[in-house]
């Protein structure tokens, strides 16, 4: 037995309970890893709320993890106990002490990087890689328009998306995770608690507006995100944290010639090849320095419900750990 988050109802952080789980022996294809440190997203509260549907009831959230492999499965290859790798995928199940994986969903943590670190940036690092770098290739001169720019994902797209040369405008709600936007690469930052970001958008602008919105906010931006993009621009949805966004007629799009796309990780890194592209691309730039990945709170595993409603409720900057 061991011990995991389980949830066996919908709701808030309440719903997160400590349990004992059986744990199995891994099968043809499977590794047993004890994870080290686990990272928390946005959308872990999306499966627990239902805003996504988990395969079963009762579920153990979680989908990015590093760990210590403590098993193989029968005539496994290329895998061996001992070795440090991370995941990050649409397998649930992180918020455990231990865990069974896909081998081949799994990567190798370059020992350069600290496990914690690579927990709290598989995830959300993998994402900054997809949205910069294939969903819309991000080049020098692009002005792009980063929401929630002081969250982990948000920062890691400014320090990227600044990184190969382009103009980043960052949208955060207090003036401290507005001094956190700037020292993370965003040449402009808007406090949208306090002024109207469409606004100060078209005049950073000169009323031209922005290659490529990432909307990570969904609900509250999605209109005003959609009217700061130039003609052609792309506005890429990859979240919705303040609610899924009111339905869109595609007429609106035609104005502008806009392009519109809400995209998923997973069908980013659906190969083998390409899963080991991303996660490459992303420690290598933590260890060259270009991303900076700030783990501003640690939480206990068992606390996972404290580490939920901050979250929620927007307490934290930055990347959240639970630890075993």
């Amino acid at each position: 037995m061991v011990k995991a988050i389980r949830v066996h109802q919908l709701g808030g952080p309440q719903v997160l309970k400590w349990e004992d789980v059986e744990l199995g022996e891994p099968r043809e294809g499977e590794i047993r890893i004890k994870n080290k440190a686990i990272g928390l997203n946005f959308i872990d509260i999306y499966f627990r709320k239902g805003v996504y549907k988990a395969a079963t009831m009762p579920f153990t959230p979680g989908m990015e993890v590093v760990g210590e492999v403590t098993a193989v499965g029968p005539g496994l290859t290329g895998r061996k106990v001992g070795d440090i790798v991370a995941y990050a995928g649409d397998r649930m199940g992180s918020y455990a002490e231990e865990q069974i994986l896909p081998a081949d969903k799994v990567v190798p943590v370059p020992p350069s990087v600290d496990p914690i670190i690579a927990a709290s940036i598989m995830l959300k690092g993998m994402t900054a890689q997809y949205l910069v770098r294939c969903c819309f290739k991000v080049e020098p001169g692009h002005t792009v328009l980063v929401h929630a720019a002081a969250g982990g994902t948000g920062s890691l797209l400014c320090q990227w998306a600044n990184a190969l040369g382009a103009t980043v405008i960052g949208t955060v709600s207090t003036k401290e995770k507005a001094a956190q936007a700037k020292e993370d690469g965003c040449h402009h930052v808007i406090i949208y608690t306090e002024e109207d970001f469409v606004s100060c958008v078209n005049e950073m602008t000169s009323g031209k507006g922005v290659e490529v919105v990432y909307d990570s906010v969904g609900k509250n931006t999605f209109e005003g995100s959609l009217a700061c993009l130039k003609p052609r621009g792309y506005m890429v949805s990859f979240g919705q944290s303040s609610g899924t966004p009111d339905p869109v007629p595609l007429s609106a799009l035609a104005p502008k010639s806009l392009f519109l796309t809400r995209p998923s990780m997973m069908q980013y890194t659906s190969t083998r090849d390409e899963l080991l592209e991303t996660a490459g691309e992303v420690f290598a730039n933590v260890a060259s320095g270009i991303l900076r990945v700030r783990v501003n709170h640690k939480y206990p595993l068992s606390e996972a419900s404290q580490a939920h409603a901050d979250l929620e409720n927007r307490r934290t900057t930055g990347s959240i750990v639970l630890i075993p």
